[in-house]
């Protein structure tokens, strides 16, 4: 159960699927439960009772690279000559292609189209290849990985430290969680982050570290801190909502405007949008009142999901914006078709003058690092200038925080992290190649190279 509750604290890392694998100290099989969805929508009581055991490993999905398909949904299990192993993963590999085909050569068989399963190939390879560690250090991008085996549970980072992950304790066991907020539900204290290039193994012995990378700068995402983690969780010793306070004060700074009201998108710019009203001295109104029965726009795998759940996500109090200059804090804007709807929504109701603001600077490039920004050419920034973008999305004015203001707000060094689809400085090379459903693509350019042989049999 313990699983299931730190599932839906965080649930808004990945709403396409869910899953659980629990283990019994007494026996050898794992109990595995996945489905597509929501928590709430994966898990009945029946399939909790199923999940028997002292051990557990969860993961919802948002997808990265594969597609959103069941077979897809982690964590998965595998049956290895050292016994059965199960994995959850956060992250992309860039490697992943490159990777797969020489396991593919060696006669592997791979059952999903996601890079995660890679990590398990390479760990069920037989001891004369080098064992775990060997196996960790052929992994290239962004992992933070779980695994379960049959009598511990291990845990780690990338040496870069892209995507988060910390270390709890309940009633004298170890917990091991994306973000610290997994910890408060089940009434876990938060003990530390795992360091980038940090390996912890939990077992009957307590919890250990084993740092098997070649140390390397840290490259924390930043946008963990303006959109993805939740505003309670603490990242590297810095709360998320405190962090995102100080970005909307910042942004005022940078870009002042005369207005009436500061109203937030929620809920990403909730706390921006306090920090603006604060700085400024400009009266905060929520007026965009979101249906909490929508998951989180961005993080949804089609463009059309994406845009029906803009549409029926926030309602505007109209006798709040009537008449009244507004400036609309958000998070960011990524391809521009939902800040363009709020701009036209608050018009249609009758606001006088509309400015946008933007807690994180444009971006301009892709992830490759587990964040589904898409191809530069679809990122609207990339494409427009700032005159160009303000015109596009039918506002009086727009500005964006810059890199410089984000950084300080978050109370660390701009070396720390990876600002990559701001900045275009990528911390690890990666395949040019590679997209989204790059194994997807790799499989249908077999079957074609395949038809003309297998015609001729």
């Amino acid at each position: 159960m313990l699983a299931y509750y730190g599932l839906f604290a965080l649930q808004h890392r990945g709403q396409e699927s869910a899953g659980i694998v629990t283990a019994e100290p007494e026996e050898k099989t794992f109990h595995t439960h996945k489905g597509m969805g929501l928590v709430s929508q994966v898990f009945k009581p029946r399939d909790l009772e199923k999940l028997k055991g002292s051990r557990a490993i969860g993961h919802v999905r948002y997808s990265t690279t594969g597609s959103s398909t069941l077979k897809n949904a982690q964590p998965f299990v595998v049956d290895t000559a050292r016994g059965q192993l199960a994995i959850a993963h956060n992250g992309n590999l860039v490697n992943a292609a490159a990777l797969r085909s020489e396991l593919e050569e060696k006669g592997s068989i791979f059952q999903t189209t996601v890079d995660s399963e890679i990590v398990l190939h390479l760990l069920a390879q037989p001891s004369s290849a080098g064992g775990g560690i060997a196996a960790l250090r052929r992994l290239q991008g962004a992992f933070s990985i779980v695994l379960m085996g049959e009598s511990e549970i291990i845990g780690f980072r990338d040496p870069h430290g892209f995507r988060p992950l910390c270390i709890g304790k309940l009633d004298g066991a170890y917990v091991l969680a994306s973000e610290s907020c997994a910890f408060d539900l089940i009434h876990a204290e938060f003990i530390r982050d795992v360091e980038p290039g940090e390996v912890v193994i939990i077992d009957e012995n307590g919890l250990r570290s084993e740092w098997p990378f070649k140390k390397e700068r840290s490259a924390f995402c930043i946008f963990e801190y303006v959109y993805f983690a939740r505003p309670d969780s603490n990242l590297a010793g810095t709360n998320v909502s405190i962090a995102r306070v100080e970005m909307g004060r910042e942004l005022a700074r940078r870009h002042p405007v005369e207005a009436d009201l500061v109203i937030p998108v929620p809920d990403s710019g909730i706390f921006a949008a306090l920090g603006f009203s604060e700085e400024l001295g400009i009266p905060y109104y929520p007026a965009f009142v979101r249906n909490h029965y929508i998951g989180r726009t961005f993080i949804q795998p089609t463009q059309m999901i994406r845009d029906f759940n803009v549409r029926v996500k926030l309602n505007l109090i109209r006798s709040a914006v009537e008449g009244k200059r507004v400036v609309v804090v958000d998070d960011s804007i990524v391809r521009g078709t939902t800040a363009r709807s709020r701009v036209v929504n608050l018009r249609e109701n009758g606001a006088k003058e509309v400015h946008m603001r933007i807690s994180c600077p444009p971006h301009k490039n892709a992830c490759y690092y587990g964040i589904d920004f898409p191809d530069p050419e679809k990122l609207l920034a990339n494409q427009c200038t700032m005159e160009e973008i303000c015109k596009y999305l039918g506002a009086d004015s727009l500005g964006y925080l810059d890199v410089e203001g984000m950084v300080r707000a978050t109370g660390r060094e701009s070396n720390e992290f990876c600002m990559a689809c701001f900045n275009g400085e990528y911390p690890v090379p990666f395949d040019s190649k590679f997209d989204k459903l790059i194994m997807e693509k790799r499989r249908s350019q077999a079957r074609l190279l395949e038809a003309p042989t297998a015609r001729l049999l």
